[in-house]
């Protein structure tokens, strides 16, 4: 066994019980899918924060994402209300990673998922930092690809949805290769 392999074996072989005795850590993927609307339905892949928010100790079979708005979450939402016990899809810009949490948490979201406000970048995944502030947050704090981020939105103004259903996390060593459903525009 090389060097390091240990992290590798328990990501690839046992993943369910790696995330429960140790959490998801930086340069982890977390994956979830999205189960309607059927135009992506595919498995997407994030990045937990480095240094805040929770990690998932429950996997979320059906689970609302809402888009908050506005869309990058620096202050009072709009649609708060329907945040509450869901995950909230936030943009990034405006202020800092940890404040868009924070105001999600305040709302009575269960997590957050910050896309990249790049809408081309399909491919550099942002570590998510501390502010300097010393604010924490309980909720686990994802980071999603802006291309995603933009399908997603993109997909639920076309439909007139006001969020998408999904399963989060996804344990994707359970499934074949040939029926991993992952997004056309993430291939490289």
């Amino acid at each position: 066994m090389v060097p390091g392999a240990a992290g590798w074996w328990c990501l690839v072989l046992w993943l369910p019980a790696c995330v429960a005795a140790h959490g998801l850590r930086i340069h982890d993927y977390l994956y979830f899918q999205v189960l309607s609307p059927g135009d992506i339905r595919y498995i997407f892949t994030a990045t937990p924060a480095k240094d805040f928010g929770g990690i998932f100790h429950t996997r979320y079979e059906q689970i609302h994402l809402v888009p908050a708005e506005p869309s990058e979450a620096c202050g009072e939402l709009s649609n708060g209300f329907f945040i509450q016990d869901q995950i909230a899809l936030v943009e990034r810009g405006g202020c800092s990673f940890l404040s868009k949490t924070r105001v999600v948490q305040e709302h009575g979201g269960r997590a957050v998922i910050i896309s990249d406000n790049a809408v081309d970048n399909d491919s550099f995944y942002v570590e998510m930092i501390q502010d300097s502030t010393q604010r924490t947050a309980d909720i686990p704090a994802l980071f999603l690809l802006g291309r995603d981020g933009y399908m997603i939105r993109r997909s639920l103004e076309q439909h007139g949805l006001p969020w998408a259903i999904i399963s989060i996390p996804v344990n994707v060593t359970s499934i074949p290769t040939f029926e991993l459903l992952q997004p056309p525009w993430t291939f490289w």
